[in-house]
């Protein structure tokens, strides 16, 4: 079968949002006297702003709602966002996406980012062109890794799931595609840590891997017949 949609998931694999989201998250948790352990912060690579809020919410048993907490994160990265002179795109992302793009490939953005966060990456870097759909995990029922933002985003790809890829770099991602039954090329970079690879159908660290011509190959190793 061949490869007719590649379903991206944005931090981690498009840009490098992790270290705002921090410095956002952490400022937040100041605000409302909350002790984050480096362990429970890593546990939530990969999920929306609203699980986490909603999680910290009844963690901590704040009294404020996970809408609060969410608005406040949200003005911290919205800072960083603008002012951070090192925030761009992964190395090698924009090439694999016009590649993509110009040899037919339905693209489709999958994030647990707000839309709002994913709208402000799409116009500071020009993607909008190449993407047929995007989707924000905020406004789904479900967060990964349930499969849900993956199976909505064959959908828009208009592409049965058997003729799809996704783009993963966290373990929630990465259960949330394998759980979808849908191949998942996990992304390696040293912006990555903690997470688990086990479950994807291929692992790299160099876009240039996954270039179409090289993933038919690599699929078709996995007998997955793209």
């Amino acid at each position: 079968m061949p490869l007719k949609a590649v379903l991206f998931d944005m931090d981690g694999v498009i840009v490098d949002t992790e270290p705002l989201h921090r410095k956002a998250y952490f400022k937040m948790f100041d605000d409302f006297g909350i002790d984050v352990s480096e362990e429970l912060y890593t546990s939530f690579t990969g999920a929306s702003t609203k699980k986490v809020c909603t999680t910290l919410v009844e963690k901590f048993n704040l009294e404020e709602s996970h809408e609060d907490l969410a608005a406040i994160k949200r003005n911290y990265f919205k800072y960083y966002f603008d002012t951070d002179p090192d925030f761009d795109l992964i190395l090698g992302v924009k090439d694999l996406i016009v590649h993509y793009h110009e040899n037919g490939i339905k693209l489709v953005l999958a994030s647990s980012a707000h839309m709002n966060t994913i709208n402000w990456v799409f116009e500071k870097f020009d993607l909008e062109q190449y993407f047929v759909g995007k989707i924000s995990g905020a406004d789904l029922q479900e967060s990964k890794p349930h499969p849900e933002i993956f199976l909505l985003a064959s959908e828009l790809a208009a592409e049965p799931k058997e003729y799809c890829m996704v783009i993963e770099d966290s373990t929630n991602g990465i259960e949330a595609a394998s759980a979808a039954g849908i191949f998942c090329v996990a992304y390696q970079s040293a912006h990555s840590s903690n997470q688990v690879y086990e479950k994807a159908s291929l692992l790299v660290s160099d876009f240039s891997d996954i270039e179409f011509e090289n993933i038919e190959k690599d699929a078709g190793t996995e007998n997955l017949d793209f």
